[in-house]
């Protein structure tokens, strides 16, 4: 397997546990009261954007030869690090 499949693979797992956390706030958010449901809603949309972002990046890797793939590896790398760093954030704010 290349280092791009391999990359992608990583990618995927990471958004599907992304969203597993996504599901658990939001089933979080309507056991809560009103002023925590309004917090939870909140951080859900920024979860959300996160994730949305991450999976743009995704397509950017899966649409690039393997050459390109190479050339572009340390952008995406640092894109995707500042995602899950937000991401990670996001989601301590509310455990």
């Amino acid at each position: 397997m290349s280092d791009k499949n391999e990359y992608v693979e990583k990618m995927k797992a990471r958004l599907d546990e992304w969203n597993a956390d996504i599901s658990k706030l939001q089933a979080k958010a309507r056991q809560a009261e009103a002023d925590a449901k309004i917090r939870y809603e909140e951080q859900l949309r920024e979860l959300r954007k996160q994730r949305d972002h991450a999976e743009e990046k995704l397509k950017e890797v899966q649409a690039s030869s393997e050459e390109a793939w190479r050339e572009m590896r340390a952008g995406m790398e640092k894109a995707w690090d500042d995602v899950s760093e937000a991401f990670r954030n996001a989601m301590n704010r509310f455990r």
